[in-house]
């Protein structure tokens, strides 16, 4: 089992750039060559930091939400500090030969940059090698949100810090489920009733799912006390050091997932093939089935789920803890070798900064990492705000566990829908702590 993220595909993330920059990292199977398309830095002339990410600069009268959003913060940075933030980066075209964080890994053990946008597992494995500068010096990281800070600590220190949370939810079409006289789901099994009753009355999938985002369901079960339960630092550690077994918090998971797909509610098959949102998008929209799986920015985006003929709502995943909201992260971080270490410190200051977080989710419409910082959302995305608010929501990524969760679970995931039974694949998460364990 590889330990490294594979999330989001390119092609996604070109088609859902409003609104997640930051799954625009993941790439299971892309490839991009280590020697093309970056940018020089010979200007001696102007004082420079170097930052490595998936994507240049945007080009003037190009509408690239994400990445503008993302620039009004630099160009807040640049003018206060009167240096300039030079892009080293990729163009999808030419992605072959090595992923995007094994780019990342080589780049930063090689000092080659100053700043980096950080995939979760790349986050966890630079923490642990002390590569990754303890960012908990910033002014702006008294204001962080404690999910943020959960997600991104190792061994104490605050590693990376992102500019949005991401909060994956279910979608759902309210109409149909007002049609047959369903209330919107809180546990696994008011959630596995919905379905029954969907598929009762001829809808032939209920669920509508990718090769992704299934993890998300057995995240909202297997960790819904560890985060929500007031003991979260110490329970880590036991699964740290072995004294639990990650396998014991998933198994309940995995087997509500081979129930659902056992009962048909779930197209395995399908799913197996399926690109996020390319998949199973269209019949969810054409009001086909009325339940899929994705992130926050999802709702807002056109190229997505924003344009809908019917009343959506996104509500967390079930669990019993109610519904429940699935976090994952990732994060700038600074190079402990950077050359321009001070200047890079005070650029990372003023992009996370409240007043400029709140540009950046302004434009993006998206959950800030700042407390401080809150931005109006529309009412599909309210019941999933409100959890968080609420402090209330699992992590899918956690740099301060030592086995990575959520590429490795996506993969053990996708063993599942192509025929694994739940042993076989609790037997991989054992494996992956035993080999935690004897690093």
């Amino acid at each position: 089992m590889k330990r490294s993220m594979k999330g989001k595909s390119i092609r996604l993330s070109a088609a859902c750039a409003a609104g997640i920059m930051t799954l625009m990292l993941a790439a299971c199977s892309s490839r991009i060559k280590t020697d093309e398309n970056l940018v020089s830095s010979d200007d001696d002339d102007v004082k420079v930091i170097n930052l490595f990410g998936p994507m240049e600069k945007s080009k003037p009268n190009v509408n690239n939400i994400a990445r503008t959003a993302f620039d009004l913060t630099i160009e807040m940075a640049e003018q206060e500090l009167n240096l300039t933030v030079r892009y080293r980066t990729y163009t999808a075209e030419n992605y072959q030969e090595k992923t995007y964080d094994d780019v990342c890994l080589d780049r930063v053990y090689n000092n080659m940059d100053d700043l980096y946008l950080l995939n979760p597992d790349t986050i966890q494995i630079l923490g642990v090698e002390d590569k990754l500068l303890d960012l908990s010096v910033l002014e702006s990281a008294k204001n962080l949100r404690d999910v943020v800070k959960t997600a991104n600590t190792v061994n104490g220190k605050l590693v990376a810090i992102p500019q949005e949370v991401v909060a994956h939810g279910l979608f759902v079409n309210k109409d149909m489920f007002d049609q047959y006289g369903l209330q919107l789901p809180n546990t696994p099994e008011e959630f596995m009733e919905c379905c029954r009753v969907f598929k009762e009355n001829g809808i032939e999938t209920p669920i509508g799912a990718n090769r992704w985002w299934l993890e998300n369901f057995v995240f909202a079960q297997a960790y819904a006390e560890l985060y929500n339960g007031g003991n979260t630092d110490a329970l880590v550690e036991a699964l740290n050091k072995g004294q639990a077994k990650y396998s014991d918090y998933m198994r309940p998971g995995f087997e509500y997932l081979k129930e659902l797909i056992d009962k048909g509610y779930i197209d395995a098959q399908a799913a197996y093939t399926y690109e996020a949102i390319e998949g199973e998008g269209p019949d969810f929209l054409a009001q086909k089935t009325p339940i899929v799986m994705a992130y926050w920015g999802a709702a807002n985006s056109d190229t997505a789920y924003g344009k809908h003929d019917f009343n959506l709502q996104v509500i967390g995943f079930p669990s019993k803890l109610g519904q429940m909201p699935v976090v994952s992260m990732t994060g700038y971080g600074i190079c402990t070798g950077a050359e321009h270490l001070d200047d890079t410190l005070a650029v990372l200051d003023i992009i996370l900064s409240d007043e400029a977080l709140k540009v950046y989710a302004e434009t993006n419409k998206v959950i800030s990492p700042s407390k401080n910082v809150e931005v109006e959302c529309i009412d599909a995305l309210k019941p999933l705000n409100d959890r968080i608010n609420d402090n209330v929501y699992v992590l899918g990524s956690n740099a301060g566990m030592n086995v990575e969760q959520w590429g490795n679970t996506c993969l053990i995931v996708r063993e599942l829908l192509n025929g694994a039974t739940v042993d076989e694949c609790m037997a991989a998460f054992d494996k992956l702590q035993e080999e935690a364990l004897n690093k």
